[in-house]
C-alpha cells in the first residue's frame, strides 16, 4: 500500500474469491466436542474409558478362555503366576490364574462387562426415577415439593454404604436384587438435583408463557424444563455410574452383592485377598487396578464434562 493511497482515503481491500465455499458455523456438538478434548487429562481418560467400554463388549471374542465355561477351566492350574504357559501349551497366562484356576485376564475382561453393565443400568433407572420426582416437586410446588424432599432429606441423611447393604442384607444376592438396591440409593441424588435446575427454569418467563397458554403440565415439564436441565443432569449421572461401580464393588468384596457365578471386579479382588500374604498378589492386584482405571476415568470424563457445559469454569 502507497502512502499517498492513505492520504488520499483509499484503503486497498482484499479480493475474494465468489467461487469459494462459505465456511459452515459451527454446530454445538462439534463445540462441546472441541472444547472437550481442549484438556489433556479429559481426552487420557475418555479415550481409556472408551478402550476399557471395548474390550468389556468384545469379551467373549477377544478373552483367551471363558472363565465361567467348567470345561475350560482345570483346577490344575490354579495360582499360576503372570506369563506361565498352560499345560497344554494353548493359553499363556499374561495375568496368572486365581485359585479356581482361571485366566486373571479372561475373569477381569468379564468382570468389567459386569460391573460396567451394573454402573450404567443402575444409573440410568435412578436417572428415571430422580427426574420424575425433581420435575414433579418443583412444578407444583407447595405440599407436593415439601413431602418429596422430607423423603428425599431421610434418604440423603443416612449413609449410601449403609443402606445399600441393609437393603442386599434383606434381599439376598443376585443381579436384579444389586441394581434394585443401587437404584434405592441414587434416585435421591438425581431428584435433588434435577428439582434445584427446574426451579430455576420455572421462575423464568418462557415457563410463565406456556402456562398461561393453558398447556398441560406434563408437557411444559419434559417437553420445556427438562431440557434445559440436562447439562447438570449429565454430570450428574456420570459421576454417579463410578459410585455405582464403586459402590458395587464394595457390596461383592464384602460378600453380599454379586454370587461367585457372576463375578464382578469387586468380587474378583475379594476372592484374591486371602492371597496377598502368601506372595500371590497378582490374584488381587490385577483387577484392583482394573477397578482404579474404570473408575478414575469415568470421574475425570465427568468433572471435564462439567467443565465443558458450565464455560464460567473453564479456566
Amino acid at each position: 500500500m502507497k502512502m499517498n493511497d492513505i492520504d488520499s482515503g483509499l484503503v486497498a481491500t482484499p479480493k475474494v474469491n465468489p467461487d469459494a465455499p462459505l465456511a459452515r458455523p459451527e454446530t454445538p456438538t462439534r463445540l462441546l466436542l472441541r472444547r472437550y478434548f481442549k484438556s489433556r487429562v479429559g481426552s487420557i481418560a475418555a479415550i481409556l474409558l472408551l478402550l476399557l467400554i471395548v474390550v468389556a463388549v468384545a469379551a467373549p471374542l477377544i478373552a483367551p478362555q471363558n472363565p465361567y465355561d467348567l470345561a475350560t477351566v482345570s483346577i490344575m492350574e490354579a495360582e499360576h503366576a503372570p506369563g506361565t504357559t498352560s499345560s497344554d501349551q494353548k493359553i499363556t497366562y499374561l495375568l496368572g490364574t486365581d485359585g479356581a484356576g482361571r485366566d486373571m485376564l479372561s475373569a477381569i475382561l468379564y468382570g468389567l462387562r459386569i460391573s460396567l453393565g451394573i454402573g450404567v443400568t443402575s444409573a440410568l433407572v435412578a436417572l428415571l426415577i430422580g427426574t420424575c420426582v425433581g420435575l414433579i416437586s418443583a412444578y407444583f410446588g407447595g405440599k407436593v415439593d415439601a413431602l418429596l424432599m422430607r423423603i428425599v432429606d431421610v434418604q440423603l441423611s443416612v449413609p449410601t454404604i449403609l443402606v445399600a447393604l441393609v437393603l442386599l442384607a434383606v434381599l439376598g444376592q443376585g443381579v436384579d436384587k444389586t441394581l434394585m438396591a443401587l437404584v434405592l440409593v441414587q434416585w435421591a441424588i438425581f431428584a435433588r438435583n434435577v428439582r434445584g435446575a427446574a426451579l430455576v427454569e420455572r421462575s423464568k418467563e418462557y415457563i410463565e408463557a406456556a402456562v398461561g397458554q393453558g398447556l398441560p403440565a406434563r408437557h411444559i415439564m419434559f417437553r420445556h424444563v427438562l431440557p434445559n436441565c440436562l447439562a447438570p443432569l449429565i454430570v450428574t449421572t456420570t459421576n454417579q455410574m463410578a459410585n455405582a461401580i464403586t459402590l458395587e464393588a464394595t457390596m461383592s468384596f464384602l460378600g453380599i452383592g454379586l454370587p461367585q457365578t457372576k463375578p464382578s471386579l469387586g468380587l474378583l479382588i475379594s476372592n484374591g485377598f486371602d492371597y496377598m500374604l502368601s506372595n500371590q498378589y497378582w490374584i488381587s492386584v490385577f483387577p484392583g487396578v482394573a477397578l482404579v482405571l474404570l473408575v478414575v476415568s469415568v470421574s475425570l470424563v465427568g468433572d471435564q464434562l462439567r467443565i465443558v457445559l458450565n464455560p464460567k469454569l473453564d479456566a
